[in-house]
């Protein structure tokens, strides 16, 4: 990969110009409360934003008192393109959106590549959409941030667990897993499957999950695991579908949004 990762999927997911994309993220912020403890992790969905994008606001307006402090963002989403074992990261400097790049932790990436199930994998990144679509949110959010991205592949929970272990941090270490809920069921069956996985994530149950109820369900299941070791709590801010936002209610893609303190 060069050394910027260009984006893939502006115009596609989210709006392509700077100045249309900003005021779209500022329009679903508005509409969102952030009243509640600093969150350490965030789980959010990444479909278009039209779809999706106010329900991942109502999680990312959490992060608005911590604007200067945060300063680092472990960033995990599954692979929806490239099969791989493990977590994929990337060589690149920095990945770009239209709102400027982003800065890669490479000390932060170096660390995590000691363990096994991590290497690098330039085309698991290169059409990637699920990190992508959380970097304008982080950008407007946050002040100064670099970022440990992984696209994560077949891997355990405990796999995923060990590298979060490995980056957790303090305060100035935000972790954030991208993952939508249910796919294309009807409407009503999308949202019992859907309340189902909001329930596991609140009692932070990873074994809970199956393989329908999320597509990002295996760095999922990692985070909750790490969380439940650390005696942490979850806390469902929205769960919605396409049959909400902008879409039939045949056939329905369920989103969540959810802070992990």
């Amino acid at each position: 990969m060069s050394r910027v990762r260009q984006p893939a999927v502006a115009d596609q997911f989210y709006p392509g110009d700077a100045e249309k994309l900003s005021r779209m993220l500022d329009d679903f912020l508005a509409e969102t409360e952030a009243a509640l403890p600093p969150p350490k992790a965030l789980i959010v969905p990444h479909a278009g934003y039209i779809y999706s994008g106010s329900i991942a606001a109502s999680a990312y307006a959490t992060l608005a008192p911590l604007r200067e402090l945060i300063r680092r963002v472990v960033l995990l989403g599954p692979s929806h393109r490239v099969a791989l074992k493990g977590l994929a990261s990337s060589t690149a400097e920095a990945f770009a959106t239209p709102l400027g790049e982003v800065t890669l932790d490479r000390q932060g990436i170096d660390q995590a590549l000691r363990l096994p199930q991590v290497l690098l994998m330039d085309q698991a990144h290169a059409f990637e959409h699920s990190l992508e679509v959380q970097l304008p949110f982080l950008q407007r959010l946050l002040a100064d941030f670099t970022l440990v991205p992984f696209v994560v592949g077949d891997a355990t929970t405990d796999a995923v667990a060990q590298v979060l272990d490995l980056l957790w941090g303090g305060p100035e270490t935000l972790i954030v897993v991208s993952s939508d809920l249910s796919h294309y069921l009807d409407y009503d069956a999308a949202q019992r499957m859907d309340s189902a996985t909001s329930a596991a994530i609140e009692a932070l149950r990873p074994e809970d999950i199956g393989r329908d109820q999320a597509c990002g369900r295996i760095p999922l299941k990692g985070l909750l695991r790490a969380a439940q070791r650390r005696g942490l709590r979850a806390r469902t801010l929205d769960q919605r579908s396409s049959g909400d936002t902008a879409g039939s209610h045949d056939q329905v893609v369920g989103y969540g949004a959810y802070v992990i303190y």
